[in-house]
């Protein structure tokens, strides 16, 4: 019986770790790091089913008080965004108004109603960082290199 205890409670004991929050972990998957206070590249949207790749200009940072600001693929942004733990909800965006060529814009589009469907789960490991929102919809960024 103890052997058997053992066998479950140590995984569960290693999966659950013991770095502090917002500390970078060696590498487990299930690690928590701070989404807050960096500058994150967006890779690409998957919503769908389809995956749109993301012009090289969108870019998205939440600051610990609050203001959330990037790019959307064409046009910059900010907004409000109230984060709790790995949860996220962002306010109504405010954008720049420029026209740029057709994949851009629907890029932008797509982008900006992702941010906008509600609460968005946050999961970050290895300087990547996966959001979902309600519909199993994802953003995909990396941590942007410093410029």
């Amino acid at each position: 019986m103890s052997l058997t205890a053992a066998a479950v409670l140590v995984p569960l004991t290693v999966a659950c770790g013991s770095t502090p929050a917002g500390q970078a972990n060696s590498g487990s998957a299930g690690a928590r790091h701070t989404v807050t206070g960096v500058d994150w590249r967006v890779d690409g949207l998957t919503a769908g089913g389809t995956t749109l790749r993301a012009p090289a200009t969108a870019r998205l940072r939440i600051d610990a008080d609050g203001k959330a600001a990037g790019n959307l693929g064409c046009n910059g942004f900010g907004a409000r965004a109230t984060v709790h733990g790995d949860r996220i909800t962002f306010g109504d965006i405010r954008s720049t108004k420029m026209a740029c060529g057709a994949d851009r814009m629907t890029f932008e589009r797509a982008f900006a109603r992702f941010l906008t469907t509600g609460t968005i789960t946050a999961r970050a490991a290895d300087g990547k960082l996966t959001l979902t929102d309600g519909d199993g919809d994802r953003l995909h960024l990396s941590r942007a290199a410093r410029e």
